[in-house]
């Protein structure tokens, strides 16, 4: 291979195109090298002006030509693409389309909530760019690197945050390549940075007490769905989906149904004491067994369900600003301290089974340090040494 030739293909590492040139002598033609996806290098592209009589026409005729290509290399056209065979060249907005139907048709609302947050930041970034990508063959390892620098340093966002968005093109890729826009998945190349600790801290007993105090009185129905999230440990996103028939009180249960849990299993979880008088006092069971246990803005019982998204919003407003408490205490503190006392007072085993985890390895996430339950068989058991 000449040097020439080598040049141009390590150029195509960064570069997609030349720009194109007049040639005059013998032979008038205008040409440039274009990325040709199929081959993986530059390849050269001539339009002969020869046929064109008038030398001050072909000058015309070549201006005219070399700025209505440069116009087209720039939006990242390709002449060794064919749009009709090859549905790489598919615009990227129309692919983009036909995902948000995908996104809108989604089962949870969170999930549908969060892809459409990422989308749209990432429609944001390409549109900011000095030459946003048209086509979807341009949604490359060197495009999605880009893009993830954005995310964690012009955003400046945490690793955790970063790998998640890395997580979420890597999912568009699977769309497009699904829908053979795409033959490989350009995220394979990109490797996760390591994360720190989570941030989130449980309670400490005395917070939960100071909790109780706060919220008791004032704010009723979200204490309540403070006590479920600490008693029963179910997450935010399916205690919106507990109805009143979800709740059997002989039983001092709570149903799940498979349709919302992470795990897509039916399960039960046990209904505290402490929560079921509490449940009595607020003549929850006063209301319809279809109502939904928490209406709108987390308030009494509703045939209208409360958004997950609102549990937060009430601890942010209610509890962080109210007891000027640090952000790394959050409403789904309350499953890590539920999780941590029930696992030092009946057993990790126990907890286990509460928070629905397939093992114990997984609850073990949660009980963060000095919090993990110690076994008393470690301390009794006979030793040889």
């Amino acid at each position: 291979m000449c040097a020439a030739r080598k040049k141009l293909n390590s150029l195509s590492e960064v570069l997609k195109f030349t720009y194109p040139k007049l040639h005059t002598g013998s032979k008038w033609f205008v040409d440039f090298y274009a990325y040709d996806p199929a081959t993986g290098s530059m390849r050269r592209k001539k339009f002969h002006l020869d046929n064109i009589a008038k030398v001050t026409e072909r000058r015309r005729r070549a201006n005219e030509m070399i700025e209505s290509l440069i116009s087209l290399l720039r939006s990242g056209w390709s002449p060794w693409i064919n749009a009709e065979t090859n549905r790489s060249y598919t615009l990227l907005s129309d692919a983009i389309e036909r995902y948000e139907a995908y996104i809108e048709r989604m089962p949870k609302y969170k999930t549908r909530k969060c892809y459409t947050s990422r989308l749209n930041i990432f429609k944001k970034y390409n549109s900011s760019r000095l030459l946003p990508i048209r086509y979807v063959y341009q949604f490359d390892t060197a495009f999605v690197s880009d893009f993830l620098d954005y995310i964690f340093l012009d955003r400046e966002t945490n690793a955790r945050t970063r790998n998640n968005y890395r997580q979420w093109c890597s999912s568009l890729a699977a769309f497009f390549i699904e829908k053979q826009y795409l033959t490989t998945n350009p995220v394979d190349k990109i490797k996760p940075i390591a994360e720190t600790g989570k941030k989130r801290k449980p309670l400490t007993v005395q917070m939960l007490k100071t909790l109780e105090k706060h919220l008791r009185d004032s704010h009723p129905y979200f204490y309540l769905a403070c006590m479920m999230e600490y008693y029963t440990c179910i997450r935010p996103e399916e205690l919106t989906h507990v109805k009143l028939s979800d709740i059997n009180i002989k039983e001092q249960s709570v149903f799940i149904s498979g349709e919302v849990s992470k795990n897509k299993h039916d399960g039960k979880v046990g209904l505290n004491d402490k929560l079921v008088l509490f449940m009595i006092e607020l003549d929850i069971f006063k209301y319809p067994n279809d109502y939904y246990l928490f209406g709108p803005r987390v308030s009494h019982p509703s045939e209208t369900r409360s958004d997950s998204e609102m549990f937060r919003r009430r601890w942010n407003t209610l509890v962080r600003k109210g007891l000027k408490w640090d952000d790394c205490y959050q409403f789904y503190s309350l499953k890590d301290s539920g999780l941590r006392d029930l696992a030092n007072s009946e057993g990790i085993v126990i907890a286990r089974d509460q928070a629905r985890h397939n093992d114990v390895a997984t609850t073990n996430k949660y009980l963060q340090g000095r919090d993990a339950p110690v076994h008393d068989e470690t301390k009794h058991f006979k030793g040889n040494l």
